[in-house]
């Protein structure tokens, strides 16, 4: 790809993130995308031939970006402790930013098989790099550790998600809280004796 070419798809993927964030995807139409990238309606479809395929770019675009910089945030601590902390501040935040665009996540296309299967994908990926801090870590059960981390934080973004008055300030809070009570929990539950654990 040219960079000139490069620059029209960089530009309408740009376009229709905010569009399909703000507005929705059955709402936003594919020339109003073409008028925010500044660039022909005829030229969007060079590059996407729907609108499916096109919010399909734009979701994988900014799944992958959340798992690359999670990894590279990663390298920054060696402790269990510090791991955690950063994927807490690292999934919050990334909600933060895209509290004016909330409906990438509640007004996607219905029933999309693609969509449906490459989220599912996401988020395995993101569970299995939690896991892989756990195991890490030494923990003993690395993959119900994991569901119930990123579970406590899901819990936690919408917050983010439907309060209008949610600062910064309050992201970064509800972080260092999460992995507080998550690091204490979980060290707690592998220093206990088999006998003390809860019944299963």
């Amino acid at each position: 790809m040219s960079s000139t070419s490069n620059h029209k798809h960089t530009a309408i993927l740009d376009a229709a993130y905010e569009l399909f964030g703000s507005g929705g995807f059955y709402e936003t139409k594919m020339s109003e995308i073409a008028v925010q990238a500044g660039i022909a309606k005829g030229t969007v479809y060079l590059y996407f031939k729907s609108k499916e395929e096109l919010f399909m770019a734009v979701t994988r675009r900014d799944c992958e970006g959340f798992l690359q910089q999670l990894q590279e945030k990663l390298k920054a601590s060696d402790t269990l402790s510090g791991k955690l902390s950063i994927i807490a501040k690292h999934h919050l935040y990334y909600y933060y930013e895209r509290k004016r665009h909330t409906k990438l996540f509640f007004r996607a296309p219905n029933n999309n098989p693609e969509l449906v299967a490459y989220m599912t994908l996401f988020m395995e990926e993101y569970m299995q790099a939690v896991v892989k801090v756990l195991l890490e870590g030494g923990a003993s059960e690395p993959e119900l550790m994991a569901q119930s981390y990123i579970g406590m934080l899901d819990r936690l973004k919408m917050d983010i998600l439907f309060d209008p008055s949610f600062m910064e300030d309050d992201a970064y809070k509800r972080a260092g809280f999460a992995a507080g009570l998550f690091i204490k929990g979980a060290m707690d539950y592998l220093n206990l004796g088999q006998d003390d654990r809860p019944v299963e």
